[in-house]
């Protein structure tokens, strides 16, 4: 078997903490309430181009930029866990999801770039930054759910 690059299986469920409850704290803020917090403000370094040059520091909310990095650093962990037992199949199973999942992405980025504008799209841009992980994520636990229930009818 070859090698695989994948976290210690424990990531994963560290992952589903950070992940579900920081998508439901992200999906809180874009959709029903904007949270701006005066005290989550901070001055950052930032390439901000215009009339100041690449780069600058700006004071800025922080909120969504924590969330954010906290649903991709939970997603990440859940899909690069190695599962309890890894084998060819589950490798298989792995890399068709991501298949899948980039496929499915890019069919629905390409929807948006047909039929959104203005601010509508750039709500949908910046879903997309985290659909690929959500859509592996479902997919391959799909999977592995309808593998182990046909496993077990099997015996």
């Amino acid at each position: 078997m070859k090698k695989s690059f994948l976290l210690p299986h424990q990531c994963k469920r560290i992952g589903w903490f950070v992940f579900i409850p920081f998508s439901i704290l992200g999906l809180y803020v874009s959709l029903i309430d904007e949270i701006r917090l005066k005290w989550f403000k901070f001055s950052v370094f930032a390439i901000a181009g215009g009339g100041n040059g690449y780069f600058s520091v700006v004071k800025t909310d922080m909120a969504n930029t924590i969330i954010g990095s906290l649903v991709i650093i939970g997603g990440l962990l859940i899909a690069f866990a190695r599962e309890k037992t890894e084998d060819e199949y589950i490798s298989e199973i792995r890399l068709s999801s991501f298949k899948w999942a980039v496929l499915v992405n890019y069919l629905l980025l390409l929807l948006c770039f047909l039929f959104m504008y203005n601010i509508p799209f750039l709500y949908a841009m910046i879903y997309n930054m985290f659909a690929t992980l959500l859509i592996f994520i479902v997919r391959f636990n799909y999977l592995l759910f309808i593998n182990r229930k046909s496993s077990k009818n099997e015996k």
